[in-house]
């Protein structure tokens, strides 16, 4: 079967591995269907990715239909559609006591740790596999993994009814957590440098957009509370600069959500910290979000809206990965698919 395997920095195959088995009673084989690429792919392809173990077979963010289950199996059938949850944790560490599995002491990502979805047939845990209605197309199922991310960050930072939502960034991500945040009922502030980006937010629903080329944004967000601030900063973007305005644009009382990894320092105050009594949130991963985000698909509330504007089979993964080096304003989410 086909898989797209990285050995290196920019060293991506197209390769053919052995198809997975049945070996225990309780295995499952999925026949992956769609996956997304990830910043966090590119990321691997371009050698920047700390955390991955090469070679690897990426792919986090991937559906497909099971295919072959074990006896012991009975919570899954064949043909059943399914969203696959990515990371698995020990559920004994400090983290998972905490109810927060997602920053495990010993967490393993599909795609980074493990091998991921860009292959044809992928054997999964059952408590990785979530089912979701056959009617949901498949470039809207895969969705499914970014949205929890984003439902992780809202949630996070306590996202609610008519809380004022500032999210910096209009990528997958911002976007996404654009689309959450709006679901949960708040009014949404979006900013960018890119203008595309800020009218496909203001399209998905976004009640303000702020090009920072051109606007200031610290006096938007004033101007938009009346001077209250944010109840929530969400930085999709994750620079240095984008941290540090946090701190300006969140009112009394409000929620920081940091996204990014980036490992530059950063020069802030603690004066409007403590004056502010601001709460800073970290987000990694998701905790518990499959099952409601993947609800909020079917049901409508969440959907592509536009999101999958770039799709090429499988075989042709390295135009994709090029497309998303070369050109990434052209794919808001570039999605692989299989032919069968």
């Amino acid at each position: 079967m086909l898989a797209v395997r990285v050995y290196g920095k920019e060293d991506m195959r197209v390769v053919d591995v052995p198809k997975p088995t049945i070996d225990n009673p309780t295995d499952i084989i999925v026949k992956v269907k769609a996956v997304g690429i990830c910043g966090s792919d590119k990321a691997i392809y371009n050698g920047s990715n700390p955390f991955v173990e090469l070679p690897r077979v990426m792919g986090h963010e991937f559906v497909g239909e099971i295919a072959e289950t074990g006896k012991e199996v009975t919570e899954f059938t064949i043909g059943d559609h399914v969203v696959v949850e990515p990371i698995s944790y020990d559920g004994k560490c400090y983290a998972c006591i905490q109810h927060m599995p997602n920053a495990c002491a010993n967490l393993k990502v599909l795609g980074v740790h493990q091998d991921g979805g860009m292959q044809e047939y992928i054997k999964v845990p059952a408590k990785q596999l979530h089912h979701i209605n056959n009617s949901v197309p498949w470039t809207t199922a895969v969705l499914s993994e970014p949205y929890t991310i984003a439902g992780n960050a809202t949630t996070r930072g306590e996202v609610g009814l008519s809380k004022t939502v500032v999210i910096q960034g209009a990528g997958t991500i911002g976007q996404l957590s654009l689309k959450v945040a709006k679901a949960k009922g708040a009014n949404v502030l979006i900013s960018d440098v890119a203008q595309e980006k800020l009218a496909f937010a203001k399209e998905n629903g976004a009640d303000e957009i702020v090009n920072v080329k051109n606007e200031d944004l610290v006096k938007k967000v004033k101007q938009w509370t009346d001077g209250a601030m944010a109840n929530v900063v969400i930085d999709a973007v994750g620079a240095p600069s984008t941290f540090k305005s946090c701190l300006e644009i969140a009112g009394v009382a409000g929620r920081i959500v940091p996204m990014g990894f980036s490992t530059a320092p950063v020069t802030i105050t603690q004066q409007p910290i403590m004056q502010k009594q601001l709460t800073i949130c970290g987000s990694r991963h998701q905790t518990f979000q499959f099952e409601p985000i993947i609800h909020a698909i079917e049901d409508n509330k969440l959907g592509d809206d536009g999101m999958v504007n770039q799709k090429f089979n499988i075989k042709d993964a390295q135009k994709a990965m090029d497309l998303m080096n070369n050109d990434p304003d052209k794919a808001r989410k570039i999605v692989l698919l299989f032919d069968n």
